[in-house]
């Protein structure tokens, strides 16, 4: 079960997936690369992490969703780099 909702976000996103990046079409979402102004691409991954890393609380995941939208650098683009800057750095933030 997911631990947060498109409602807890605290950040503004698009939600209307195009062509082949519709996760309603292909049934997930973009597996390689996140794109951070996308919620339905965000949204799954926040999930995802948080199920990962056993949170329970969903200022766990709200504070992984201030950490891409506010301090990941910009050329960090996959969902394997996102996640391991996302544990490497999560003390500092």
């Amino acid at each position: 079960m997911a631990l947060i909702n498109k409602s807890d976000l605290k950040y503004t996103y698009s939600w209307t997936a195009i062509g082949d990046d519709d996760p309603k079409r292909t049934g997930k979402p973009d597996s390689t690369l996140l794109n951070r102004n996308e919620g339905y691409e965000v949204l799954p991954f926040l999930n995802r992490f948080a199920e990962k890393h056993s949170f329970k609380s969903k200022e766990s995941a709200l504070k992984a969703e201030k950490m891409i939208k506010e301090y990941l650098p910009g050329d960090i683009r996959s969902h394997k780099n996102v996640t391991s800057w996302l544990e490497d750095n999560w003390s500092k933030y």
